[in-house]
């Protein structure tokens, strides 16, 4: 099912090029290229810090591909959590809707529910089952199916004419998982018996020894859990995670509880799992936000997103009492049933500490014995490396820090150090029949979606967002005369956002004052150019401000001649 495509040159290479996931956890892109066809695995996003103030999300920047858009033969998408679907919308609209995607059904019905929200209905989008195999151009692809914290996650196997390279996506190797279907270790073990070139490995908890618990501990402590709580349960996990959204279901029933779903993307995705027999709910247990009301504490549970602390998320709203449906109170009980993501846990601590401050009993992550996290620990990342045998090993999906100790394993299980890439987003790795390299670095960085614009915001926009954001504005409108440059008239001053006491009456008084100093400066040294007395004021109130508040508020003076 490949595109038409033109003349390509049999350069002998294949690169692989991360643009994004690496150096971070989020956002994962990453571009395989081959005999001048391109296959793109993975279009994921990633929530903003708290210095990105006013952007939406965040985007790998993928304008590597806008030029070589006729040569991409199709995206496949390893699995439905955001950090690796989520870009699709904006990737397709930029760079065609008619690039083919694959993904599991799964994935795939998330994938089309959020296109329909983007108003692209025009995007070929292909259920592929594990095992299938695609002829895409100059590659041969396979899916081999994994365990993760969600269903139809498939490691990407991808066989041109120098070999097979191996994406694993997000893993673990879960012997009892929710859905009685554990990895493909068999499968696994084939294509390492026939000889993997490249395995490009989840590195997530590649700083924690041992083997991480199954999916299903979490329902039995879920039920014990619930038997002890009194009031209404609150329980915050991925809007994806359908398997614990089950065992959330499975423990109410238990204890003759109703199940309130809160978010718009945990409701679809939920009513995506029920249509395609990923989670069995019993009639009447489902009861509308707008319902609860209708029943006391004790016979609810309410399962939200926010497990991450996302600004915008349900829980982070009822913790800061702005949500327009749950109002938390004494007696409620949050129970985290999803481990921070690496850089996550500082929004994480903020949402727990405001949840205190209510008077919730809450289970922050770290107490909570139900979370059992999607990715694999060091014993499974190295038990990945025996069955693939691979010859060639390129940490992926993990920070700096990760992304060494995952090399460190390969190189406990015998891979030679000089095979080992530790990479970064840009930097593409070349392998050819005489051996492999790092080649020459490509635009790697940042998209910003802000409101419904993507771009690029220059790096003074965000700095003046922050600056907003922490000590506020005020603007200062100046008369002077057109003649001398002497102030004409008493300085307007207005404050937004500048936190200072309101019991200090003199301060305006004052600042009016250093306004007709800095003027009446500029008058005697000659200056009357309406840019150098704005730029003379900002600096001057700037200083005086930061004297008086020790606040750095954004300055915005305003000089009318008359």
């Amino acid at each position: 099912m490949a595109r038409s495509a033109k003349a390509r040159p049999d350069t002998g290479t294949l690169r692989v090029l991360p643009l994004g996931g690496l150096g971070e956890i989020g956002k994962n892109m990453t571009v395989v290229e081959y005999d001048g066809a391109i296959l793109v695995v993975d279009t994921g996003l990633r929530f903003p810090t708290a210095e990105q103030v006013g952007i939406d999300l965040v985007l790998p920047d993928f304008s590597y591909l806008r030029e070589r858009a006729e040569d991409i033969e199709a995206i496949i998408i390893t699995h439905g959590h955001e950090d690796h679907l989520g870009a699709l919308p904006w990737v397709l609209r930029e760079l065609g809707q008619d690039i083919p995607v694959y993904g599991g059904p799964l994935t795939m019905a998330m994938a089309r529910s959020k296109l329909d929200e983007h108003k692209l209905k025009e995007a070929e989008l292909t259920d592929v089952r594990a095992g299938e195999h695609l002829e895409l151009g100059p590659f041969d692809v396979e899916l081999v199916h994994l365990t993760h914290s969600i269903p139809d996650m498939m490691a990407v196997a991808i066989t041109c004419d120098l070999g097979t390279t191996l994406i694993t996506g997000d893993y673990k190797f879960d012997q009892t998982p929710v859905d009685g279907r554990p990895a493909d270790v068999s499968r696994l073990a084939e294509l390492g018996g026939d000889g993997i070139l490249l395995l490009c490995g989840d590195s997530t908890n590649a700083d924690r020894p041992g083997f991480s618990p199954s999916e299903s501990v979490a329902g039995p402590n879920l039920e014990k859990l619930f038997g002890q709580c009194e009031g209404r349960i609150i329980v915050t996990c991925f809007a994806s995670n359908i398997h614990r959204v089950q065992q959330v279901v499975d423990a109410a029933a238990v204890h003759g509880r109703k199940v309130v779903l809160i978010g718009r993307s945990m409701r679809k995705n939920i009513n995506i799992g029920k249509m395609l027999g990923h989670i069995d709910v019993p009639d009447g247990m489902l009861v509308q936000p707008r319902e609860a009301q209708d029943y006391p504490d004790h016979k609810l549970v309410i399962v939200s997103t926010g497990s991450q602390g996302e600004p915008l998320s349900a829980l982070r709203r009822m913790a800061y009492k702005d949500h327009p449906q749950v109002q938390l109170h004494d007696g409620d009980t949050i129970m985290f049933a999803a481990t921070p993501i690496p850089g996550n846990e500082r929004a994480v601590n903020d949402t727990v500490d405001r949840l205190y401050h209510i008077g919730c009993t809450v289970l922050p992550p770290a107490d909570a014995p139900i979370p059992a996290s999607g990715h694999g620990y060091q014993e499974e990342l190295k038990l990945m490396l025996n069955l693939t045998k691979p010859r060639y090993v390129m940490p992926f999906h993990g920070d700096h820090k990760r992304i060494h100790l995952h090399g460190a394993l390969a190189e406990a299980v015998g891979i030679p150090p000089e095979h080992i890439f530790k990479g970064e987003n840009g930097l593409p790795l070349e392998i050819t029949a005489k051996g492999a390299r790092f080649g020459r670095p490509e635009r790697a960085g940042m998209i910003y979606v802000d409101g419904v614009d993507i771009g690029d915001p220059a790096d003074v926009a965000l700095r003046d967002r922050r600056m907003l954001s922490a000590d506020g504005i005020f603007v200062v409108v100046a008369t002077v005369s057109e003649q001398t440059g002497e102030s004409v008239a008493e300085p307007e001053i207005i404050f937004r956002g500048v936190p200072y006491s309101t019991d200090d009456d003199g301060l305006v008084d004052e600042i009016r004052g250093a306004v007709e100093a800095s003027l009446a400066r500029a008058a005697g040294e000659g200056i009357r150019e309406i840019d150098l007395l704005q730029q003379a004021l900002h600096d001057d109130l700037g200083k005086f401000v930061y004297e008086r508040l020790r606040r750095r508020p954004m300055v915005l003076p305003v000089v009318v001649e008359v």
